[in-house]
């Protein structure tokens, strides 16, 4: 797709589509014969906002339009996720990955810049190491995949007898039940998510009312997660993404994932920025949307593209390790604690 071409289709009516605002539409489109549902506006250089665990692209939607100002933004619901479809599938990062390339494959998209957040940020650090060529830049915003620690109650539901809580824990009356005692839970700490996350996650929680999102969830969930944490790392790989412009953007009261994996994943991915939201939790983008856009914004606009270069690939695979050259000019740390 030309740069600056404006996506036209994007906004026209589309079978099954579900408009949830006139600005953006969610979209569908068929890939390997399931339905994958997506929001899609803008023009100019294209950029991929990938969410989280048991989220859709509505966790975008209000800061979408301003970010399609001035670029083509494509949000999906991953598989399992949303409008997309839930069926019996592979839900680890790797597939995907495999996923995202897929939608932009469709789409006529060769290079994006990509964001994710918590599980989302996950596959994002996947897609940029399977498919370096088509990573332009990279954004992390409470990420998984840096280290074991998350919250208790996901390491409970990753473990075994799960599929036969998981029903009960959702039904119904246990659902209205949660409703009701939501306000006190809210004042004795949310669970141990604080104030910023609390509501927000009963939410999710609250939308896992049919067997085949509660299947998708628990899926995509023991896919990188067990009784003892997160299972799965990108650490080993974070040298890679030396040359690659990177942004690791995180809430200081993060209640699922805790903010010292920020600090370890700037350590660890050479030339890095990172910013810090003094009163933010596990969703930044929600907590403080203007400050969200801005840093973004200034990230998007301040660096240039990463040049894939395989023979450079080649020779950091083979060392092992980032070559200091690569990142000389490294940028300094950012974090602040302003909202």
């Amino acid at each position: 797709m030309e740069r600056g071409l404006v996506v036209k289709w994007a906004y026209g009516p589309v079978p099954g589509a579900r408009d949830v605002t006139p600005e953006v539409p969610v979209l569908h489109r068929d890939i390997h014969g399931y339905r994958r549902a997506f929001r899609m506006a803008g023009s100019g250089p294209p950029l991929l906002l990938v969410h989280g665990l048991g989220d859709s692209s509505a966790t975008w939607s209000h800061i979408l339009p301003r970010l399609a100002r001035h670029r083509t933004v494509i949000a999906p619901d991953l598989l399992g996720h949303g409008d997309s479809e839930q069926p019996r599938a592979d839900y680890a990062v790797a597939a995907y990955a495999c996923g995202m390339r897929d939608l932009l494959g469709v789409l006529d998209i060769e290079r994006v810049s990509v964001v994710g957040h918590s599980l989302g940020a996950g596959v994002a650090m996947q897609f940029a190491y399977q498919f370096p060529e088509r990573c332009e830049r990279l954004v992390i915003v409470g990420g998984g995949g840096i280290g074991p620690e998350v919250h208790p109650l996901l390491r409970l539901a990753a473990g075994p007898g799960a599929e036969l809580a998981l029903p009960l824990a959702t039904s119904a009356p246990v659902r209205k039940a949660l409703r009701a005692v939501a306000p006190l839970l809210r004042l004795t700490g949310g669970l141990g998510l604080g104030r910023h996350d609390f509501d927000y996650v009963l939410e999710r929680y609250l939308a896992l009312s049919t067997d085949t999102a509660r299947q998708a969830f628990l899926r995509t969930l023991r896919a990188g997660v067990d009784l003892r944490g997160q299972a799965i790392t990108m650490m080993d790989r974070s040298y890679l993404t030396a040359g690659l412009p990177t942004l690791i953007v995180w809430g200081e009261h993060d209640g699922v994932i805790p903010v010292e994996h920020a600090g370890i994943a700037h350590a660890a991915m050479p030339g890095s920025r990172l910013e810090v939201f003094g009163d933010a939790g596990h969703f930044p983008h929600h907590d403080a949307p203007d400050r969200f856009v801005s840093v973004l914004e200034d990230f998007l606009d301040s660096t240039s593209p990463q040049e894939y270069d395989p023979v450079r690939w080649r020779r950091l695979l083979r060392r092992g390790r980032a070559d200091e050259a690569l990142y000389a000019e490294a940028e300094p740390p950012h974090p602040s604690s302003g909202s």
